[in-house]
């Protein structure tokens, strides 16, 4: 395996640069995460706050609004740990490079869910952000210095 992980930057070095990137955004997630999970978990600091001045932002849609209030406030410390394990696993799955095509759509997911949420100074951010994610959803980016190309020179597919 490790022989296959130096073989992948003499046959898919062309993706180097966007491994790069992979990698930074994985060390972004996972910091995010550790800092959500010191500020939601260990302190005790309430989500449903954060949620509560989403629901007066004028331009959220309907049915977002609805499962807002009905379904993610009266439920925020589920929901808090759900998204903090989500962002662990976007994480790791982009510093190890490793399924980085399904886990960039649950990526996309989560920077939507941001992007609805975030206040008007943070919208490019999030646009941005969801640019990398289907770029390295399209390049395949975990094939190069990352796990993926061992498991894609073996068993060839979309996964990979």
């Amino acid at each position: 395996m490790l022989q296959a992980y130096f073989e992948s930057i003499k046959y898919a070095g062309h993706l180097l640069p966007v491994s790069f990137l992979r990698i930074f955004l994985g060390y972004f997630y996972l910091d995010l995460a550790l800092k959500d999970w010191r500020r939601y978990v260990m302190v005790g600091n309430s989500v449903s706050e954060l949620f509560i001045e989403a629901l007066n932002k004028p331009m959220m849609p309907d049915w977002y609004r609805i499962l807002l209030s009905e379904q993610i406030i009266p439920h925020w410390n589920i929901i808090a740990f759900i998204v903090i394990g989500l962002q662990l696993a976007v994480g790791i799955s982009y510093v190890v490079g490793y399924v980085v095509r399904p886990i960039s759509v649950i990526a996309i997911f989560l920077c939507l869910n941001y992007l609805t949420l975030s206040m008007v100074d943070k919208e490019t951010f999030f646009k941005l952000m969801i640019a990398c994610h289907i770029l390295l959803a399209w390049v395949g980016a975990g094939r190069c210095l990352g796990l993926d190309y061992y498991f894609f020179k073996r068993r060839r597919g979309l996964w990979w």
